[in-house]
């Protein structure tokens, strides 16, 4: 029995977001990132989709009800920081109106960041949802993935390859346990992330699906945009693989003097009725959300900020995990 992750488009039942907790973790960020979250998840419920928002205890909790707002319910889970689109389940859709929760090994980010709970947030999250827990016996995170549910999937070179996660898999391996764990059967190899990203370049900050052989890249904002360069070969190799690649800005050189913060507005998250942008007050910031809006017919584009949660180092994208509705 095959099954396979769909695309983020599809119906949603639920949107799983991480609220940040740690204080030695995001220290004086901490209440401004409390703050974007908050107003994430309260835009998401806003629109009638259902949102749990996923708190460590009871004093977590408390802060967060005194900022959301709308029908958000509240999951009590053990989790090390929010990046729960890494560290929790993807869930895939079988043929006969199944659903599991895929989980796989976490090494932190290739052994820079390991946090107490971050073990346990997958299995916890996949029993809340009565969702069959699966574990592979090797190292993947979700924010590595983009599929546009045709059993298509674009990933990194950078991330995949990278032996601090499995040094004893090439690509080869790669590719057939990306098939048979996920349902993935072709895959488009780009190569680099952005510059700072701790992820080792998860393709979430790089190239987005927005259709069945259809993807958004970024363009280089400004003559010093670090990225133009990785960019531009990942939309090379996009247009060579044979897909329909459109060019959303960037949000430039984001960061305080030689630091370049991993700043991206691909990490938007696709939920039901409303594609939720993160902004950075950047100069591109409206132009970004517009474009990106262009692009989603049927959906309305929702830019926030989201500076304070990528001091984190991650986004909206990367702090959330959707669950597929049963067909």
């Amino acid at each position: 029995m095959t099954f396979r992750m769909p695309a983020e488009w599809a119906p949603q039942e639920w949107l799983w977001i991480g609220f940040p907790a740690a204080a030695d973790l995001w220290e004086s960020d901490l209440a401004a990132a409390q703050e974007q979250v908050a107003n994430f998840a309260s835009v998401v419920a806003e629109t009638g989709q259902q949102v749990r928002l996923v708190v460590r205890d009871a004093a977590t909790e408390a802060s967060a009800r005194a900022l959301v707002h709308g029908d958000v319910v509240f999951e009590r889970h053990p989790y090390g920081d929010i990046w729960l689109r890494d560290i929790g389940p993807l869930t895939l859709l079988g043929p006969d109106g199944q659903r599991r929760a895929q989980g796989f090994g976490f090494n932190g980010w290739g052994g820079k960041y390991l946090l107490d709970g971050d073990q346990e947030t997958g299995p916890s999250l996949a029993e809340a949802g009565a969702l069959p827990y699966v574990r592979a016996d090797w190292i993947l995170e979700g924010g590595a993935l983009d599929t546009d549910g045709t059993g298509l999937v674009a990933t990194t070179e950078q991330c995949l390859l990278n032996p601090n996660r499995n040094p004893n898999l090439g690509r080869a391996e790669i590719e057939t346990r990306l098939q048979s764990d996920l349902g993935f059967d072709r895959v488009l190899w780009l190569g680099d992330g952005l510059l700072g990203d701790h992820t080792d370049g998860h393709v979430d900050n790089l190239a987005r699906f927005l259709a069945p052989g259809k993807i958004a890249i970024p363009e280089a904002s400004g003559a010093d945009d670090p990225n133009a360069a990785v960019y531009n070969d990942a939309a090379a190799r996009a247009a060579a693989y044979g897909l329909e690649v459109a060019r959303i800005p960037s949000p430039g050189r984001m960061g305080f003097g030689e630091d370049v913060e991993p700043a991206s507005y691909m990490n938007f998250v696709i939920a039901n009725d409303i594609v939720v942008v993160p902004i950075y007050g950047s100069v591109m910031d409206d132009e970004a959300v517009e474009a990106i809006g262009a692009l989603f017919p049927g959906r309305v584009a929702v830019g926030l900020r989201a500076d304070a949660v990528l001091t984190g180092g991650g986004s909206f994208h990367c702090c959330s995990q959707h669950v597929p509705a049963l067909s």
